[in-house]
Parts: C-alpha cells; sequence; structure tokens
C-alpha cells in the first residue's frame, strides 16, 4: 500500500499501521541504545508494571540517529508535511508480568515549558516537573502521533484497541461511548513496525496476557507555533 493510501486512512479513520521500518538488527540497536543508559533523572519512572522514559529523545539522544533513518522520515514528510517537529516522545515498557491497563481516552493535553495565563489553554497539570496543558481544539487536531514497536504486539500483550473515526468527534468523552453504534479495533503491530494515530482518537490497551513484553516509542509531531510566552517543552527539528 502507498504512502497515499496509509494518509487517507488517518485521515478517515484516525489511525494506521506499517509494518518492517526497522529490521531486527535496527531494533536491537535501538534496545540497546535504551539499555545503556543510566537511568539518572525524574523523567525516568520505573515499577513493577511500567518503566517509562519521558523527555525521551533528550534522554537518550544516541536513539534518535537509529531512529529516524531515510525510510522513517520518508514517511514523516510524506504524510505530514516538511513543516512538522517532534514535540513530545516517551518510551514505555509494558513488562512480562505487567498487570497495567488503560481505560479508554482521548490525549488532550501537551507539554509545554512553563504555565501561563492563555486564554483557552487549560486546565494545567504537572508531572515529574513537567508542564502540561489542554489546548484549543485546533492543536490537538494538528498533532499525528507515531508509536514506534520494538515488540510484536497484539492483543494478548496490551496492543492499542480504538475506536474507528472517534477522532473527527472532537471532544468524545468516553463514558458516552455509545456501542451500539461503534465499532473497536485492536491495532496489532508487528516487532519493528509503527502506529500512526491522532491524538483525539479514543483508545485504550489491556493487560499483558502472554507473559510477552510490549516496549514502545511514542513520538509527537506539530506544525503549530504556540502563543507567547508558551514553547513546545521538548521541541526537536527534524534535521
Amino acid at each position: 500500500m502507498g504512502l497515499n493510501q496509509y494518509k487517507r486512512e488517518i485521515e478517515i479513520n484516525g489511525f494506521t499501521t506499517i509494518d518492517a521500518i526497522y529490521t531486527d538488527t535496527e531494533v536491537a540497536n535501538i534496545i540497546s541504545a535504551i539499555e545503556n543508559t543510566e537511568i539518572r533523572s525524574e523523567t525516568f519512572r520505573k515499577s513493577d508494571d511500567l518503566f517509562a522514559i519521558r523527555q525521551f529523545l533528550k534522554e537518550i539522544p544516541a536513539a534518535a540517529p537509529l531512529l529516524f533513518n531515510t525510510r522513517f522520515k520518508g514517511i514523516i514528510k510524506s504524510i505530514f508535511g516538511s513543516n512538522y517537529f517532534i514535540v513530545k516522545s516517551i518510551y514505555f515498557d509494558k513488562p512480562a508480568a505487567s498487570n497495567w491497563f488503560v481505560a479508554y481516552h482521548q490525549d488532550l493535553t501537551i507539554s509545554v515549558d512553563k504555565k501561563a495565563a492563555i486564554e483557552d489553554f487549560g486546565p494545567w497539570t504537572i508531572k515529574q516537573n513537567q508542564y502540561a496543558v489542554q489546548p484549543p481544539l485546533q492543536i490537538l487536531e494538528n498533532i499525528y502521533t507515531i508509536r514506534i514497536h520494538l515488540d510484536e504486539t497484539n492483543q494478548d500483550n496490551g496492543a492499542l484497541k480504538v475506536i474507528p473515526q472517534s477522532h473527527s468527534k472532537k471532544i468524545y468523552r468516553p463514558e458516552t461511548i455509545n456501542w451500539d453504534i461503534e465499532t473497536e479495533s485492536i491495532c496489532n503491530v508487528t516487532k519493528g513496525g509503527i502506529m500512526i494515530m491522532k491524538p483525539l482518537l479514543l483508545h485504550s490497551s489491556g493487560r499483558t496476557m502472554n507473559n510477552k513484553r510490549r516496549r514502545v516509542i511514542h513520538i509527537e509531531f506539530s506544525s503549530d507555533k504556540l502563543p507567547e510566552p508558551l514553547q513546545w517543552a521538548e521541541k526537536l527539528d527534524l534535521s
């Protein structure tokens, strides 16, 4: 399937999956870059159910040239456009014995460098010294998320479940989901594959059932300039 078809799937359904972006060797090199980094900062969170690294590309700079290979950058340019840049990156490791799940939700906040009183921005939260805020809807609608899968992921180890086309319904509260008209899709992704989604797509993930890990790198992209004095907390140009 051509990249235009993937772009069309995202526009219509809010998501798509693309296999074989990275070889097994490339995946192993990415994992090695992560595992060889000392856990030293409050952006690292570790528990029995989850290991996460916020501001991943800043904390693990060796991963960037491994992730942004020619094919990956070509997908970004063709599907998003040449004016997009990175605004958030997180690494998730859902261990084999994890009993952690996430209920249906939309991703409604962005990470910014400070708190400021700006019309239509709010509510605000702070987590691990990182400010997050719900921005106006048009900023959320302009974001793309790519999830890079370092393990094969299916319904037995926490693959995302999504409600197709829910991204086009603006703010869609999970408690109002009408299952008489909505359907659920399970986003199986192969090792070395990616999922691209819109943050307003309703999504959830289940518990791990097959004792297999699920390691995912989550990267968000935007082309929007935020109103002064706000800046994206993690703005990185693709160049």
